[in-house]
C-alpha cells in the first residue's frame, strides 16, 4: 500500500513530464518521417551518416577487459613495523640527526604514540625499506625501487597463480 501511494504521488507530481516527452517525440518523428518521404537527398544523407556513425561506434568501442584473478604484494618479513619498532626507529633518527633534538622529546613522542595507536596500524603493517634506514632515504631512486618491488612482485605472483604466460597477454 505504501508503494502504491509513492507511485501515485510520483505520477501526480510528474504527470506533465511523463506525457510531454512521448508526445513531443511522436510529433518530432512524425514530422521527420513526413520530411524524409518527400526529400530523397536528405534521406540518403541521413542514412549514410547513420551507417558511418554506427560503424565508427562499433570500431571505436574499447575491447572488454576480463578480471581473471588478482594478487597482492606481500613484502619480506624484515619490513614488518610494529609500533615499538617505529618508536625505536624514531629515537634512532633523533640520535643521528641533531635538528630533531630541538623538539620536546616526551610530548612529541607521546603524541606520536597516540597517533600510531589510533591509526589502526597493527603488528602486520609493512613499511618501505627506505624508511627503515637511519636516516630515512627519501629519494626518487628509493621510491622507484619500492614501486618496482611492489608492481613486479604482484604481477609475477598473479602470472604464476593463473599459469598465464606473459606473452599470451595482448596489448
Amino acid at each position: 500500500m505504501v508503494n502504491l501511494k509513492l507511485l501515485y504521488h510520483f505520477f501526480i507530481t510528474h504527470f506533465f513530464k511523463l506525457f510531454l516527452f512521448p508526445f513531443v517525440s511522436f510529433l518530432f518523428f512524425h514530422n521527420l518521417w513526413f520530411h524524409l518521404q518527400h526529400n530523397l537527398v536528405t534521406l540518403t544523407i541521413f542514412s549514410v551518416v547513420l551507417a558511418f556513425g554506427s560503424a565508427f561506434y562499433c570500431v571505436g568501442r574499447p575491447k572488454p577487459v576480463y578480471l581473471v584473478d588478482y594478487s597482492c604484494h606481500l613484502p619480506p618479513p624484515h619490513l614488518k613495523a610494529t609500533i615499538p619498532r617505529i618508536i625505536d626507529g624514531i629515537n634512532k633518527v633523533r640520535e643521528s640527526n641533531p635538528s630533531w633534538n630541538e623538539l620536546p622529546e616526551e610530548s612529541s613522542l607521546d603524541f606520536l604514540v597516540k597517533i600510531l595507536e589510533r591509526s589502526g596500524l597493527g603488528d602486520e603493517t609493512y613499511v618501505p625499506e627506505a624508511i627503515t634506514r637511519v636516516p630515512p632515504q627519501q629519494t626518487m631512486a628509493a621510491a622507484r625501487e619500492e614501486t618496482e618491488q611492489v608492481i613486479f612482485d604482484a604481477i609475477n605472483n598473479l602470472l604464476a597463480n593463473t599459469k598465464v604466460n606473459s606473452h599470451a597477454i595482448s596489448a
